[in-house]
């Protein structure tokens, strides 16, 4: 009896391998709402503490950039169910959507600011966190279908199909003689 080995033929989404299913969008939408909403609440209390040692601006970009880091790192692995750590690509492409995201609430923000002159904190509260929603939801959408979205097939990119071919065996001596 032959010892076991490895089938380098299968493909990565062969559901023989060990990689945890991708939840369903419904699932990864609660998952993003609590993973993303969780560490947005645990940044808030973090900004004051840490604007103790520096200034609020410098505070807010330190712990922003940490949470961004953190929260991609829980969607890898808990919101989409990649089944391994996001690299350096993923992360930039999150932090991007996380800017667009910013930039979305700053604008909102702002264009209150030219609509009404000075209103009041209930209006400010309702435009920030209606623009915040609709950013996460963007952002949800661009996490999903484009960086985390290995797994499954992209609504852009249609999958090829992978040929395993065989390694050719190159030994060390064959290699010398053709040299």
């Amino acid at each position: 009896m032959e010892p076991k080995t490895a089938d380098r033929t299968q493909s990565p989404s062969s559901p023989s391998l060990s990689s945890p299913a991708a939840p369903g969008p419904l699932a990864s939408f609660v998952r993003f709402v609590v993973c993303g909403g969780g560490i947005g609440v645990l940044s808030s209390f973090a900004v004051p503490l840490v604007a103790m040692t520096m200034p609020w601006a410098a505070a807010n970009a330190v712990i922003t950039v940490v949470s961004t880091l953190l929260c991609t790192e829980l969607h890898a692995l808990f919101t989409f169910g990649t089944g391994r750590r996001p690299g350096r690509r993923r992360h930039l492409q999150s932090s991007g959507s996380a800017a667009a995201a910013y930039a979305v609430t700053c604008a909102a923000m702002f264009l209150l600011h030219v609509i009404q002159s000075a209103p009041g904190m209930l209006t400010e509260q309702a435009v920030y966190l209606t623009a915040s929603g609709l950013a996460g939801i963007g952002r949800f959408l661009v996490l999903r279908l484009f960086v985390f979205a290995s797994g499954r097939k992209s609504p852009l990119r249609p999958r090829r199909p992978v040929l395993p071919l065989p390694r050719p065996a190159l030994t060390q001596a064959g290699v010398a003689a053709t040299c």
